[in-house]
């Protein structure tokens, strides 16, 4: 694959609160229709790295491009209008639970866009089909079980169509079964529509089973200290916390 198909590039990003650095000299690219995977223990910056990814966290240094442009210099409406390509499933679901299934993914379409209530109606309908909830619009989160509310948040996500979906440890706290059907969805969107997946988990049936690419955050040495397709790093058997990290000690 050349160049052209990078859709997001990151460049000696540096992450930190305050003094506390958390991770540095972070570079990566992220190619169209991948399932990319950030991976590592608990604690490593995974989740801080993806604030910085859509834009909730200003990097102490470095650069995050999308298709050339860095988020983090550009003017406000060119970041805005970057963003707006983008969808996140955050890791608790993050659903008005005062709203029903169909209000909260028309949420967006209601701020973002000039639609008729009839038309926003129709996509909320096909959203919550796509993700297995139709029938369920006039059901409140707290009626749902977490496979399924961490579904409605993923039709919210999808609600405007985004070329790229980020995804927040969406496995945490469900069942393995309802895990694997969260994995199969996220699967299927990148095959069928094109999505670009930005996966941060440090659940192994999921970097194992749906990763076409995949960093590994070191902890210790805060940094990327091993990158490529995650079955192949389980045969990097020179980095010792990686392999302990994929095999759970068992190696």
């Amino acid at each position: 694959m050349g160049s052209d198909n990078i859709q997001i590039s990151v460049r000696h990003l540096d992450l930190a609160y305050g003094s506390l650095v958390v991770q540095q000299d972070l570079s990566f690219d992220i190619r169209r229709g991948e399932v990319f995977v950030i991976m590592g223990k608990s604690g490593c910056g995974k989740s801080t790295l993806m604030r910085h990814l859509i834009g909730l966290q200003e990097p102490l240094r470095g650069e995050v491009l999308f298709d050339g442009t860095d988020l983090w210099k550009c003017n406000p409406e060119t970041q805005s209008e970057i963003l707006r390509r983008t969808g996140v499933l955050f890791q608790s679901g993050a659903l008005w639970s005062s709203r029903t299934l169909a209000e909260n993914v028309a949420l967006p379409l209601e701020e973002y866009t000039g639609f008729s209530p009839g038309e926003i109606h129709e996509i909320v309908s096909l959203k919550l089909s796509l993700v297995g909830l139709s029938g369920f619009e006039d059901y409140y989160p707290s009626e749902l079980s977490g496979g399924m509310r961490k579904r409605a948040g993923l039709a919210r996500a999808m609600a405007l169509d985004p070329e790229v979906l980020f995804f927040d440890e969406p496995s945490s706290g469900l069942d393995p079964v309802s895990s694997r059907r969260l994995d199969q969805l996220i699967r299927e969107l990148c095959d069928s529509f094109g999505t670009t997946v930005v996966l941060v988990t440090h659940e192994l049936a999921s970097i194992l089973g749906i990763g076409d690419a995949a960093v590994f955050l070191d902890s210790q040495a805060k940094t990327i200290t091993a990158r490529g397709h995650p079955r192949a790093l389980l045969k990097e058997a020179g980095n010792k916390r990686l392999q302990e990290f994929l095999t759970r000690g068992a190696a």
